[in-house]
């Protein structure tokens, strides 16, 4: 084939200086990865000789030479200027006949018969290479249908070398702009008017997590996901039990998707496509099936594994044949080169009136003057540290962005441009921030946290917050004392996860459940008998993709667990089965139905009396099957269960029995914990270490029933302290009755941490593991070696 073209079956990696870093790799995808059953969409490209002919036969190369001397490089004040002129001059230009002759005659090979709608675009020869941050400098054409519209979209290609923020992008990344050649890939379309297209990540790009692969989509062409326009639909799949042939998707996050980006076939368009709101119908579901999910996340790791780096991708579903393509894949370039030494912890040291909240990118504070823009035409009105408010952003805005403190959009999810170049810039994001540009008002200076979970929040005023670094390489663990993680929040685990650690030694399932579920779980096993309308609605509303009300709590709550033990896998993942008081359960939606009013719901209808009882039982039956699936179908067998605030051991054998009743059998291989908190626990230790597996000693509950107080009264509050001579004792004979009966133990709480004499006491003990929050676990870790130093270490069984 001529030198000037290049089809896709004949390109390889290696053929990045012929044809650029984006079609490269789509023919390395093409050639290498069709065993595999990777469906690339045929097409060609043009090489770098026929870019270089078309600029020779027009003798561009003095003029543009000429121009980009005259650029003011200091401020960029003249870019708009020399970048028009540039263009002016490509625009000017022709294709020489040769080029378009055999441009006409690949397309005909490729559309066979019939006009074929084609994708044109840009692929420049040092773009999307490792020390090339940016991807999108240069324009892509879509919809593009007959010989003269093809010749027409090549043309812009090339003259889209000179658009300002390719030409600020080669600046800024030293590369010379007459040595950069721009070949077009010309693709066949996927019809996706009725199917949907997305983009994906082979890391989980806020943190870096390198074992989940991250999938989002939308209804229509991809575009709009790029540019932030509507917020996708987000599946998370993580790698080790994708390979293990389970049902590994982690998360399924549904997006609104508000609008579908179509061709537009209309006789005398102006634009080859249109964007239509989206179907109701259509925002209620989502884009891809599990089966979906699973090929693609698949093809995603075989990519992976060939390029031999993490990666990022654009995929498209063909929505009459059903069948899913990739139409893209190149290097991710932000957190694959980071090393994980360290980690910048943001903490905000006081709050403020929430203007607006959104998704959250990165896990930075922000403070600023608030700059309301609607394009990037009007950078002028940005000083530097100013904090960007507008609807949404797309390549045009990255020569302005470098300047800003913190990113804020209407629109668009992880996966927008604005999302993007925030991690790129290393700036907090606020994306999908509905009504910013009219909550936030111009000049007001305002606090962007992203530091609060994947959740972002715009504050009114300038907040104070700390900002730390944890030099995690500097850190040792124990040598005969695990330390272990208090987590509650799916969102912190993947960050957390980098932090030295023995996994999760608390998982508090209530947090999911407040925040996830928001629904009591009895009030869905009741539906019809909620007597609360509004409650009602408010229930209905939230599982209306669900014909069966039970299943929305089971995913819910699995789909939480299942992130954090993704993220520590393979380490051991405690959760704890629900230990809300009555007075707690009655705040979820439609619990006030089903909940007693006690006069101290703190020794009350708790914990494991619950479990067993006939007012809660089928409620705990939605519990056990969450676990259950998340160990069996999901395959994360790290995780064990414990059992808490059980009183006898004829209650824990209940607890076993239900739990059993329910798929639940230690005889399966699970474990089962029991938190030891109350004293009966000590003084029986020796009987519940026969049905359990472990203790876990919950050190709040078994100091205040010792000492007989209510923590939480002040009157009292001053008698409350593990250190007690009292609680103090309960805990050495529950730690010794636990190694006497050959089972493990370890303690949940605060006190190792903040009290290093309280640490050495465990240590010498013997306990086998202490759990910490982690903004004290590396306090706590400090605390347990230098008692292991000292020796204060008894040796485990």
């Amino acid at each position: 084939m001529d030198h000037f073209i290049r089809d896709f079956s004949t390109v390889r990696l290696s053929d990045v200086a012929i044809v650029g870093g984006k079609n490269a790799s789509l023919g390395e995808m093409t050639t290498a990865l069709a065993d595999k059953g990777i469906r690339v969409p045929a097409g060609f490209a043009t090489t770098a000789a026929a870019f270089w002919a078309f600029m020779d036969a027009n003798a561009l190369r003095d003029p543009l030479a000429t121009l980009m001397q005259q650029l003011d490089r200091s401020s960029f004040s003249n870019l708009a200027e020399i970048g028009a002129a540039a263009r002016k001059l490509m625009q000017n230009a022709a294709l020489p006949d040769k080029l378009k002759t055999e441009i006409v005659a690949a397309y005909h090979r490729l559309k066979k018969e019939g006009d074929l709608a084609v994708a044109v675009r840009s692929s420049a020869t040092a773009e999307d290479m490792p020390e090339a941050s940016f991807a999108g400098q240069h324009e892509s054409y879509l919809n593009i249908s007959g010989e003269q519209a093809v010749l027409l979209a090549v043309h812009r290609c090339f003259t889209s070398l000179y658009t300002d923020r390719a030409i600020k992008y080669r600046e800024d990344n030293g590369f010379e702009h007459g040595k950069i050649a721009l070949s077009a890939g010309v693709q066949e379309m996927v019809q996706t008017d009725n199917g949907c297209s997305g983009v994906g990540f082979t890391l989980e790009p806020e943190s870096g997590f390198r074992d989940v692969i991250l999938l989002s989509g939308i209804w229509g062409l991809g575009e709009n996901i790029v540019q932030g326009k509507v917020m996708p639909d987000d599946f998370y799949v993580f790698k080790p039990t994708l390979r293990a042939g389970k049902n590994a998707i982690l998360q399924k996050k549904l997006g609104d998707k508000a609008w579908t980006l179509c061709m537009d076939d209309t006789p005398g368009a102006t634009s080859p496509v249109i964007n239509k709101p989206t179907k109701e119908e259509d925002r209620r579901r989502f884009v891809l099936n599990d089966e979906e999910v699973l090929k693609l996340a698949s093809w995603a790791l075989e990519i992976e594994t060939h390029y031999h780096c993490p990666m990022d991708i654009e995929w498209a579903k063909d929505g009459t044949s059903g069948e899913l393509f990739l139409l893209q894949a190149r290097p991710e370039t932000v957190h694959s080169r980071k090393t994980m030494a360290s980690q910048q912890q943001y903490l905000l040291k006081e709050k403020g009136p929430v203007l607006v909240k959104g998704d959250a990118v990165g896990e930075k504070v922000a403070t600023g003057t608030a700059r309301l823009l609607d394009s990037p035409l009007e950078a002028e009105k940005l000083q530097e540290g100013d904090i960007v408010i507008t609807g949404n952003t797309s390549p045009d805005w990255d020569p302005v962005l470098k300047k800003v403190a913190a990113i804020v959009t209407d629109s668009g999810g992880r996966t927008s441009h604005a999302a993007i170049v925030a991690r790129e810039l290393g700036v907090p994001a606020i994306v999908g921030a509905v009504g910013a540009t009219a909550a936030v008002r111009d000049g007001e200076v305002i606090t962007v946290s992203c530091c609060e979970g994947k959740t972002g929040y715009v504050y009114a005023g300038k907040l104070d917050y700390e900002k730390k670094e944890i030099a995690l390489s500097d850190i040792t663990m124990p040598e005969s004392t695990e330390a272990s993680l208090i987590i509650s929040d799916p969102d912190q685990a993947f960050r957390l996860s980098f932090y030295p650690n023995d996994g999760v030694g608390l998982l508090r399932m209530e947090f999911i459940i407040t925040h996830a579920v928001r629904i009591h779980p009895m009030a869905l096993v009741h539906f019809d008998q909620l007597k609360d309308e509004r409650e009602k609605s408010m229930i209905a509303a939230l599982t209306g993709q669900y014909a069966d009300k039970q299943q929305f709590f089971i995913d819910k709550l699995s789909q939480g667990i299942a992130t954090i033990a993704a993220a520590f896998y393979p380490k051991d993942v405690i959760v704890r089965m629900s230990d809300f008081k009555t007075n707690e359960y009655a705040q979820l939606l439609g619990g006030k139905d089903f909940e007693p009013l006690e006069e101290n719901p703190m020794l009350g209808f708790r914990g494991a009396s619950r479990y067993y009882n006939p007012l809660y039982r089928e409620g705990f039956g939605l519990e056990c099957a969450a676990i259950k699936k998340v160990r069996e179908e999901m395959g994360l067998t790290n995780v064990k269960v414990m059992i808490p605030f059980c009183r006898t051991v004829a209650e824990g054998k209940k607890v076993l029995s239900v739990m059993a009743a329910y798929g639940l059998s230690r005889a399966a291989g699970l474990e089962v914990y029991v938190m030891a908190e109350i004293p009966s626990n000590v003084l029986e230790a020796e009987a519940f270490a026969e049905i359990f597996d472990g203790f876990s000693i919950g050190s709040n509950d078994l100091t205040q029933l010792t000492l007989g107080l209510d923590r939480d009264s002040a009157l009292v509050a001053d008698l409350f302290s593990e250190e007690d001579p009292a609680p103090k004792k309960m805990i050495a004979m529950m730690i010794q009755a636990a190694r006497k009966a050959g089972v493990r133990i370890g303690l949940c709480g605060q006190a190792p941490s903040d009290f290093p004499d309280f640490a050495a006491f465990l240590v010498k003990e013997g306990i086998n593991s202490i759990s910490f929050n982690p903004d004290a676990l590396i306090n706590g870790i400090t605390n347990i070696r230098e008692a292991e130093k000292n020796g204060a270490v008894s040796s485990a069984f």
